[in-house]
């Protein structure tokens, strides 16, 4: 099978969290040895949103903040991609282009942001487009989708299916702004609505759950 993993910044990035990416690494290795075809996304986290404060201080506009943002997202791509080693690409991927010729390859993709005015969500999405991904598996820091925010709303339900039409209507934003922090971007519901493409929201916390949606098990929210 071929799969797009997007492991969120929230998840191993706020603060970062070397046991949790040394278990994410081992996990990806193993899917790759059982014969599938892997890209990882990672989000630059919370320090991606300091150096966007740092950069909104300094009077940069949203396409400068979204630059210092793909460059902290980039990071630990880097770093997430010499943990995993030779099964890996030899360099981080920064273009789609990159991502087809790795595959093709046979090796493991990873990679952080792609261009100024969308998230790594939508990256992941538009990957998954390119490389005609059969799954699309988000690790995040919730246990899935639900009908609203649960951080402020204390009667929000998990929901464990959701159709990919209603995706848009449980989420507050609806445009692109740097260091936007929702399950999943706006532009990214679109690539997911165009595409048609199967999205599995999980906790990250528990790589466990990875693999766990990988087979079908019944765990975080599916939508599709």
């Amino acid at each position: 099978m071929r799969i797009v993993i997007r492991i969120g910044g929230s998840v191993v990035a706020s603060p970062v969290n070397t046991e949790l990416m040394s278990k994410y690494a081992e996990i990806i290795k193993t899917l790759k040895q059982q014969g599938h075809e892997v890209v990882v996304v990672l989000g630059g986290g919370a320090l991606a949103r300091e150096f966007i404060g740092i950069a909104k201080n300094l009077g940069l506009d949203m396409t400068g903040q979204d630059e210092i943002a793909i460059s902290c997202s980039r990071l630990f791509a880097q770093l997430f991609l010499k943990k995993i080693g030779e099964a890996g690409c030899s360099k981080v991927a920064i273009t789609l282009d990159d991502v087809a010729q790795c595959l093709g390859e046979g090796k493991i993709v990873v990679m952080g942001g792609l261009k100024p005015g969308i998230t790594t969500d939508t990256v992941a999405a538009l990957v998954a487009e390119r490389v005609n991904a059969e799954l699309l598996v988000k690790g995040t820091d919730q246990d899935g989708v639900y009908d609203k925010d649960p951080r402020k709303h204390l009667d929000a339900v998990k929901l464990d299916r959701l159709p990919i039409e209603d995706l848009g209507k449980v989420f507050e934003e609806s445009v692109h702004k740097a260091g936007i922090h929702q399950i999943i971007d706006p532009e990214a519901i679109k690539v997911l609505k165009r595409k048609r493409l199967k999205l599995v929201v999980v906790n990250g916390f528990k790589p466990a759950n990875i693999l766990a949606a990988i087979k079908g098990e019944n765990v975080g929210t599916v939508i599709s």
